[in-house]
């Protein structure tokens, strides 16, 4: 399904650490809120509108997705059924960055779990 390694784009990456700063949430688990976050508000990636996958911080599918990577897996291949491991990444990428934009603005986690 998710090919072992996975990575973001350089602007997604670079959003996930400034909230780390900011609330102290790791940038994996913010990653994971996006995805969801993504998920429940109806968007679907498109390949003809995917982003080069360019950031630096290269980690395995289980550090990424931890206790979520089945039902992570298990979403994207019922949204996605026809896209091959690297689409499928891609797809996650492109969730997480669409996701990560209701979430970059907060200034503390206090503010962010009142988002919730």
């Amino acid at each position: 399904m998710l090919p072992n390694r996975m990575n973001l784009s350089k602007t997604t990456e670079d959003q996930l650490k400034l909230l780390k700063q900011r609330t102290g949430i790791s940038p994996n688990v913010s990653s994971r809120i996006a995805f969801f976050r993504s998920v429940e508000s109806g968007f679907r990636y498109a390949a003809e509108s995917a982003k080069k996958l360019d950031g630096s911080l290269v980690l395995d599918k289980v550090t990424w997705l931890g206790d979520t990577q089945l039902v992570t897996e298990l979403i994207l291949k019922q949204a996605y059924p026809n896209l091959d491991d690297k689409e499928t990444m891609a797809a996650w990428a492109a969730h997480v960055e669409d996701g990560i934009a209701s979430l970059r603005n907060h200034r503390t986690l206090v503010e962010l779990a009142k988002n919730f």
